[in-house]
């Protein structure tokens, strides 16, 4: 028998569980990826510019993480960077993305990544707009956009605040 509680010890400010998926939960989720959104999203790969489907989202309301739900980015916050993928001043939660020193590709860049599952985002940069100055470059493959009217999935069976529709 598993210990529930110290599955779920671990809430970020905005009371999401931010525990990893189990070892089966995690195969479930990988399983239902398309090759495109594996390659990115657990081989740390990167979509080819102007191409992801959200790059022309207008539309009110979250960006999860495409492979766990957790919400990542608020639609308030994306921008036209003229980069080719999504970009975000900020993130829904600072609890949700992490950063981590990247120094692929003979370049010292900040990679980002689900705080939750550990799925490669995209990176971030300094030459965002106030009033953080920061850019979520961020590809559309890794992410699942939800309309603000919509409940947030709850692909791991957690409970509130996912699967209910985002308060403002």
């Amino acid at each position: 028998m598993s210990d529930v509680s110290a599955q779920h010890q671990t809430r970020s400010q905005s009371g999401f569980d931010l525990s990893p998926p189990d070892v089966r939960q995690r195969q479930a989720l990988e399983a239902s990826l398309t090759p495109d959104e594996a390659q990115v999203l657990l081989k740390h790969g990167t979509e080819a510019p102007f191409c992801g489907g959200l790059l022309g989202n207008k539309e009110d309301g979250v960006y999860v993480c495409r492979l766990c739900g957790l919400p990542l980015f608020r639609s308030h916050t994306k921008f036209e960077s003229g980069t080719g993928w999504p970009s975000f001043w900020s993130p829904f939660d600072e609890g949700h993305v992490k950063e981590v020193r990247d120094l692929s590709h003979g370049m010292v860049r900040t990679e980002t990544r689900c705080a939750r599952c550990d799925s490669h985002q995209g990176h971030v940069f300094p030459d965002g707009p106030p009033p953080t100055h920061n850019r979520f470059c961020i590809n559309s493959v890794s992410l699942e956009f939800v309309a603000a009217d919509r409940p947030l999935p709850d692909k791991l069976g957690r409970g509130q605040p996912e699967g209910q529709p985002l308060k403002a």
